[in-house]
C-alpha cells in the first residue's frame, strides 16, 4: 500500500526502479545530458544531486558511498575528478530540466536533463547579457553628452537675454520722457482756457457798466422837473 509515499514509483518495483535510476545516472554523469520523459527526469533529479554534493568531500568513504549507487567504476571516476571541481563554488541545483515536446506515439512528455555547468550554449548567453549591462553604460555617457549639450544652450539663451537688456531699459527711458512731457502741454493749455473764460464775464461787466451811464441822465432829468 501506499501510505505517505510522496515519491513517484514510475510504474515499477522498488528493484526495477532502483536499477533504472542508477543505470540513467550514471549515463547523465558520463555524458553530461540524456534525453527522457518529464517524470523519470524529476525522479533521476532526487537521486544524483545528493551524490554529486558527496562529490565534493574526495575521500575514499565518499567514493564508496557513490559507488553503491553507481554501480560504475567509470562514472565515478569521472564524478569525483571533473565535475566535483566544476561544481565546487555551487551550492545545489546542478541539473536543469528543460522540455521538448511530445513524444510519437504514446504522446509522452519529453525533456532534456543535463549539469548546469557543462551547457556552452547558455553559458555564452549569460556573458552576453553581462556585455550588454556595458552598454547601459555607454548610455550613461550619453546623459552626460546630452547634459552639456544642454548647459551650452543655456550659456546662449543668457548671452541672448544679456544682448536685449539694453533695448528694453531704452524703451522704459522713453516712456519716461514722454510722461514728463504731457504735464508741461497741459500747463501751457490752462491759462488759455482760463483767458477765453475770463474774457466774456470782464465784456458783461463793461456793458452793465455802460447801461448805467445811460440810465442816470434820464432820471436826472426827471429830478429838474
Amino acid at each position: 500500500m501506499r501510505h505517505r509515499k510522496s515519491f513517484n514509483h514510475l510504474g515499477r518495483t522498488t528493484a526495477h526502479r532502483k536499477a533504472m535510476l542508477s543505470n540513467m545516472a550514471a549515463s547523465l554523469v558520463l555524458h553530461k545530458r540524456i534525453n527522457t520523459t518529464i517524470a523519470k527526469a524529476k525522479a533521476l533529479q532526487k537521486y544524483v544531486e545528493p551524490l554529486i554534493t558527496k562529490a565534493k568531500d574526495d575521500s575514499t568513504h565518499s567514493r564508496r558511498v557513490v559507488f553503491r549507487y553507481l554501480q560504475s567504476k567509470e562514472a565515478v571516476t569521472e564524478l569525483f575528478r571533473e565535475i566535483s571541481d566544476k561544481i565546487a563554488d555551487r551550492p545545489g541545483g546542478y541539473t536543469r530540466i528543460l522540455k521538448t515536446g511530445h513524444r510519437l506515439g504514446d504522446n509522452a512528455d519529453m525533456c532534456i536533463i543535463e549539469l548546469v555547468d557543462y551547457n556552452e550554449n547558455l553559458l555564452d548567453a549569460k556573458s552576453e547579457t553581462k556585455g550588454k549591462s556595458t552598454r547601459r553604460r555607454r548610455g550613461a555617457k550619453k546623459t552626460t553628452t546630452e547634459t552639456t549639450e544642454v548647459a551650452e544652450n543655456v550659456e546662449i539663451i543668457e548671452e541672448v537675454k544679456n544682448d536685449e537688456t539694453p533695448v528694453v531699459e531704452a524703451e522704459k527711458v522713453e516712456v519716461v520722457e514722454d510722461k514728463e512731457e504731457k504735464p508741461v502741454d497741459a500747463k501751457v493749455e490752462k491759462p488759455v482756457v482760463e483767458a477765453k473764460a475770463e474774457a466774456p464775464v470782464e465784456a458783461k461787466k463793461e456793458e452793465a457798466k455802460e447801461e448805467k451811464k445811460e440810465e442816470t441822465p434820464a432820471n436826472d432829468e426827471k429830478s429838474e422837473e
